[in-house]
């Protein structure tokens, strides 16, 4: 009987140490890069003054997550650089006895990130995150809007975090 609960403790314990990660979990490509700087970033769209609220969101974001420091360009090992390329917004549901009218959205925002090395210039990582947020329709649609892209864009800079400090 000892030797099945030993047994059955070393299996358990062997099956539980394959869930979790020692040591570093960053991308290849990221191992040496310990500080991080976010520019403004830059907007292709028609919504007007939301640079800086990207690129304070996706900071706030990677200073939540902890795997690198966020500082300032010429005192960072890389730079992430963002590019808003699309907002839209879709109908996801429709007012009852209405097929027309919405009732809700879905709001997408699509962002392109590059991350480059600071001295030298290497490209590091490059991609396209899409984020996204619902919300319900008042009387105000565009304000509707404008109070779901803060909502986007702290979806974007979860997804951007986790790629840049697990690679997925």
């Amino acid at each position: 009987m000892i030797a099945f609960r030993v047994l059955l403790f070393l299996f358990t314990a062997s099956v539980l140490t394959g869930c979790y990660t020692l040591g570093d979990a960053r991308p290849s490509m990221m191992r040496g890069i310990s500080s991080l700087a976010v520019p403004v970033s830059a907007n292709r769209t028609l919504e007007p003054n939301v640079e800086d609220l990207l690129a304070d969101t996706i900071t706030k974001e990677l200073q939540t997550d902890g795997t690198y420091s966020i500082t300032y360009n010429d005192r960072a090992d890389a730079i992430v650089y963002t590019t808003l390329v699309e907002t839209q917004r879709r109908a996801s549901r429709s007012v009852r006895g209405n097929v027309i009218a919405a009732s809700e959205y879905v709001l997408y925002t699509t962002v392109e990130y590059k991350v480059v090395e600071a001295v030298g210039g290497k490209v590091l990582m490059t991609g396209e995150i899409l984020g996204q947020t619902s919300f319900f329709v008042t009387a105000d649609l565009q304000s509707d809007e404008a109070q779901a892209l803060p909502l986007a864009f702290s979806d974007v800079a979860i997804k951007l975090a986790s790629r840049l400090s697990e690679g997925f």
